[in-house]
């Protein structure tokens, strides 16, 4: 062993081994070294629980372990993956996914320089939000507009500018916790809003707010069932009923509408209240996510009267809270698409997945079962309800098609399934009663020849 452990070359002396010039183009030696030590490392382990007991084999065993070493290293841990779960905004799998405006417009900035806060006609220094505010102004009828890095930034810098040291009245009902634990209660707790109950659980009516009004109330606030329902003896108020009081008693309305969406989806059965016809009902201040029913990147969107916005414009926590310009970038391709409303839903991807028709899921349903027969993989053909996810429409069950693969002779779907996670891109499935379910909804028809080509591979190894 001892004299094994001496052949092995010194690190410079391996650097400048022919297997190494290639590589040696495209990284510094000094990282190269350190990755040399590392393979070093791994081979003398090796020489030790006596796995290496050739000494020809030493320098390749050094050589291989390097290269897999930096290969690993060099990967980026976020990556691509297929979704094949039906659910729209798998807020695991990054919710949202670009349009191709969205993305064009993020390319483009990417490795240049930009205007980002400098005002071409004058000059002089500009504003950030002047890129996106004239869209939003014209998509959702608001007086201003800001963005920050996400919705839950947005309700703390609202209820910092506008309720601190005052009382935000919100209904028992609508004191959500959301995802991480981002509860509605501790967050107007840590912006220094007085939280002032109302109501009950499921039961609130329009005297309860009226009766909790006083000298000291900053808001009336409304927070969005965007990710939970209360059926059964049940009652809420509407902001627009709310929308009289608050002229009445000059309290502005804040509305957490969470999901947010530009487009109207009631054609399609659903339910789900647009930003502006929640501006033009009289709503003073809104909020909303830019990566769930907007179906562009994260961000926190606020919009509703100038007065208001430009008091939250002077709080100091915006400057902890401000976006990007490759955020503003992806935003403003986002919102640039929905200028036509007839052609958003086939260009935005999101809306596009949400709107489909049964029939369209079928036809992706039979095309996709009939490449796996060529590959000797028979599927079933099965409906099955999608979920929009990422805290969007609850209550809303899409009905869709699926592939299923059920567990067989030869066949263990759990390992399949591990194998698939394990992927160069990993494939991300659904599994239900042993049965490996891929529904067609969210299945990019640009991914089916290599979603079958390493479905096959992966599942004719593990039959062998």
């Amino acid at each position: 062993m001892k004299d094994l452990f001496r052949k092995i070359k010194k690190v410079d002396k391996l650097l400048q081994l022919k297997e190494f010039e290639g590589i040696r183009e495209i990284y510094s030696d000094s990282y190269l070294m350190d990755s040399i030590k590392l393979g070093i490392s791994i081979t003398r382990k090796k020489i030790t629980e006596g796995q290496l007991t050739d000494e020809a084999s030493i320098d390749s065993s050094i050589i291989s372990n390097t290269f897999k070493l930096i290969t690993l290293e060099q990967k980026p841990k976020l990556q691509k993956v297929l979704n094949c779960t039906g659910t729209v905004l798998h807020t695991n799998l990054g919710r949202a996914i670009l349009s191709k405006k969205a993305k064009e417009n993020l390319y483009l900035l990417a490795d240049q320089y930009s205007n980002l806060e400098l005002n071409l006609d004058t000059g002089k220094r500009g504003s950030r939000y002047d890129h996106i505010t004239d869209l939003l102004k014209k998509l959702t009828g608001c007086e201003d507009a800001l963005v920050v890095n996400n919705n839950a930034a947005a309700v703390l810098l609202i209820l910092t500018a506008l309720s601190k040291g005052k009382e935000s009245i919100v209904s028992r009902g609508e004191l959500v916790e959301i995802g991480g634990s981002f509860r509605i209660p501790n967050v107007m707790d840590f912006g220094g809003a007085i939280l002032k109950e109302v109501g009950t659980t499921n039961k609130t009516h329009l005297f309860d707010y009226e009766d909790a009004i006083n000298k000291n109330t900053a808001l009336m606030v409304k927070v969005h069932n965007s990710n939970y329902t209360i059926n059964g003896f049940t009652k809420t108020i509407t902001a627009e009923e709310l929308v009289p009081l608050s002229k009445k008693k000059r309290v502005p309305i804040y509305y957490d509408l969470g999901s947010g969406a530009l487009f109207d989806f009631t054609a399609y059965g659903i339910n789900e209240p647009t930003v502006k016809q929640l501006i033009t009902s009289g709503v003073d201040i809104l909020s909303f996510s830019g990566d769930k029913l907007l179906g562009g990147p994260q961000g926190g969107i606020i919009v509703g009267k100038k007065k208001l916005i430009d008091i939250i414009k002077k709080n100091q926590f915006l400057r902890a809270v401000r976006v990007d310009k490759l955020t503003l970038s992806a935003l403003e391709g986002t919102l640039l698409e929905y200028l036509d409303m007839e052609k958003v839903r086939i260009d935005n991807p999101t809306i596009n997945m949400l709107t489909i028709s049964l029939e369209e899921l079928k036809e992706k349903a039979l095309l996709l079962s009939q490449m796996f027969k060529q590959e000797a993989i028979v599927f079933s053909i099965k409906k099955i309800n999608s979920l929009s996810g990422g805290g969007s429409l609850p209550d809303k069950m899409f009905p869709s098609y699926s592939l299923v693969l059920a567990d067989s002779e030869g066949i263990s779907i759990p390992k399949i399934v591990d194998k698939l996670r394990f992927n160069t891109i990993p494939i991300i499935v659904r599994v239900k009663d042993n049965q490996l379910i891929m529904d067609l909804r969210t299945i990019k028809d640009e991914d089916f020849k290599m979603l079958v080509a390493e479905f096959s591979r992966i599942y004719h190894g593990e039959k062998l």
